[in-house]
This record gives C-alpha cells, structure tokens and sequence, in this order.
C-alpha cells in the first residue's frame, strides 16, 4: 500500500495492449490504484511505455529483464501486477508472481490448453492459504463486465424457456489490426481462434448461464494470410438440453459480432455496434406481444474488471477470508478455452462429438 493508503501495482508487458488500454484505463482509475512499475524483456520497451503512464504515475519506475522481474517480486510495497505478455508465457509468470504473494490480474486467453490450466490450478491450490491470505488470481475477461452482457442476462429471465442460440462473429483481423502481426498469435495452437474465441464464448456462457456441455465442429483455413484455423462453424449443446450454433470467420468484409437468444415468450440479441459516435453494444429484447426494446451501452469491461480487482485486493488486505470478484476467477477463463479446445478436437475428429472437459 502507498502512504496515501492506495495499493500499488506493477504491469508486467509493455506492448500494444499494455500500452493502448492498461495504460489509459490505469489512468481512468488513478483514484483507486498507484502504478508502480512497467516491466517489460527490454530497457527500451519499459521506458517507453512508462512515459505513456507518467502523467498520472510521476514516480513510475521502469524494469526489465530478469533482474527487473527479480526486483518487482521483492518489492514489499507493490502488492498486485498486472500480466500483459504473450499467450505462452503469462501462466507461467502469473504463478511466479502469485507464489512471490502478489495478486495477479492475467490477461486472456486463461491458458494455451486445458491441461495447462489444470496444472497451473493445482499448483495455485497448493500454496498455504494461511494469514494474512492467498493472492487473487484474476483473469482478465472484460465481456464478463461489459454492461450489455450484466444486463442481458437479467433480461433472459424474461423470455421463458430457450429454443435456440446463435452467435455469430465476423471479424476484421487484417493487415490494418495492431495484432494482426503479432507473433505469439500466430504461432499459439488455435491461433486467433483461441485468443480471440474466448471473448465469445465468454459473452455467450454468461447470457445463457448454463455450461456448454458438448460441440460438434468444423474449422477450415481459407485466408492463408492468417494462421489455421481462420473459420469455425460449431454446432453445441448446453447442460440445460438447449443448443446453438457458433460461427466464427477470423476476417470478414461484412464485420459483424452478436448473440442470439430464442425464447418461447421473447428474444433477447447484444449486437456490437457504434452510437453517437461511441462503440459498445446495442441489446434487443423482443417481448411476448412482439414490442422491441433496445438500449446501448458503450464498452467499459476493461474499466470496470480492473475496479473490480482492485477493490478485491483492498478488501482482501483488510479481511483475509474476502471472497474475489467470481467473474473474474482463472476458473471462469479456463472454462472459456475449455469450449474452444472442445471445437478444435471436433474439427481434427471431422466433426464428431466432444465433451467440454469441466472445471
């Protein structure tokens, strides 16, 4: 904790995402959290990105290297990093960091694999809960905070009981994207597929509030400008006996994202979009006498799961048995790359059915 009783917290990557949204949103909620340090592999990348933050973070210090993760580690007065690395290296640094007593906030995707995730969870549960407490463990996944989704799924109450799902992604992952380049992405098993799939599935796992139990798919790799697979077409079944389609194109002309619940006594769609010049989320819900309310809400999930981890970790300084912000737990995210290895294994199977392995 600073003098002024804030907690201090350290960001561990220095690149596009850590620059474009940590930065900015750490600056939104410079009230509630001090930044610390910007730790990044290189000199160059950490002093950059720190100069980006030094507006409201004046005494910022820059690390890098081994020696720079060494020091962040020791440093009693930072109590949280935030993990923004590449998909192949952040649960292996997460754990270091929890292990070190820092809380952890990782970025998405929770894992390359779920038996990676397993692993990480059994080494994570291994560590003594004991005072003054176990670290949080959080994951980033900011549609689980996103306004349209907490509000949808109060709707779903509303619409009896469901038919059918769709969702539907077109994106526009091409050579004007910042990440379209990005490295580890293309060299991640699952590819965008995975890294970018887990958004998806998330929003969808929280509208319907039932667990994606089985799928059946077929992946193809059409744009080779992309890693395979660049398209999904899946066809799944939740707990609850209700199924849906999930059809994802990597890059599309016609950029589209929505989801799609049928309900015997109503419908309720989130469809991405821009109003009054702001992007968000246009929700619909179709009532039982065919009248259409719609209402918008502008994207803020980064906002709001980074104020969600930081009151998680004031809570848990003053009280050791607090229980963490349950939508953002590792769980919740392994979960979401649970469903798309699911997919991917369909595929290699020629679409035959697969299991969600369960957590």
């Amino acid at each position: 904790m600073a003098a002024d009783g804030l907690p201090r917290i350290a960001v561990l990557g220095a690149g596009t995402f850590a620059r474009t949204q940590y930065i900015p949103r750490l600056r939104e909620i410079a009230h509630l959290v001090l930044l610390r340090a910007i730790w990044s592999r290189t000199q160059e990348s950490a002093e950059a990105a720190a100069e980006l933050a030094r507006d409201f973070a004046p005494e910022i210090e820059c690390r890098w290297g081994d020696a720079g993760l060494a020091e962040i580690m020791e440093d009693a007065s930072i109590s949280a990093v935030a993990v923004v690395l590449a998909g192949q290296v952040q649960v292996e640094l997460s754990l270091k960091m929890l292990k070190a007593g820092k809380h952890v906030i990782q970025e998405k995707p929770a894992s390359g694999s779920t038996m990676e995730a397993e692993t990480a969870l059994s080494v994570y549960n291994s560590f003594p809960n004991q005072p003054p407490y176990r670290p949080i463990w959080a994951l980033a996944e900011n549609y689980r905070f996103e306004p349209a989704f907490v509000e949808s799924r109060k709707l779903m109450n509303d619409i009896g009981d469901m038919m059918n799902i769709q969702v539907i992604v077109e994106g526009s992952m091409n050579s004007s994207n910042p990440y379209f380049n990005s490295s580890w992405r293309r060299n991640f098993v699952g590819g965008f597929i995975l890294d970018m799939g887990v958004h998806f599935i998330a929003g969808l796992r929280m509208l319907v509030g039932s667990e994606i139990a089985t799928v059946s798919s077929i992946s193809r790799h059409v744009d080779k400008a992309l890693p395979p697979p660049d398209n999904i077409c899946s066809l799944f079944q939740l707990e609850n006996g209700c199924a849906g389609v999930f059809v994802f194109a990597i890059n599309s002309r016609s950029p589209k994202i929505l989801w799609r619940v049928d309900g015997t006594k109503g419908t309720v769609q989130i469809e991405r979009g821009i109003a009054g010049g702001k992007h968000g989320y246009q929700v619909l819900f179709f009532s039982e006498n065919a009248q259409c309310q719609t209402t918008f809400y502008p994207f803020c999930g980064v906002n709001e799961e980074l104020k969600a981890f930081v009151h998680d970790i004031v809570q848990t300084n003053k009280d050791g048995d607090h229980k963490a912000e349950p939508r953002s737990s590792y769980v919740e995210g392994a979960r979401d790359v649970a469903v798309l290895e699911a997919m991917l294994k369909s595929s290699a199977k020629q679409g035959a059915t697969v299991q969600v392995k369960k957590f």
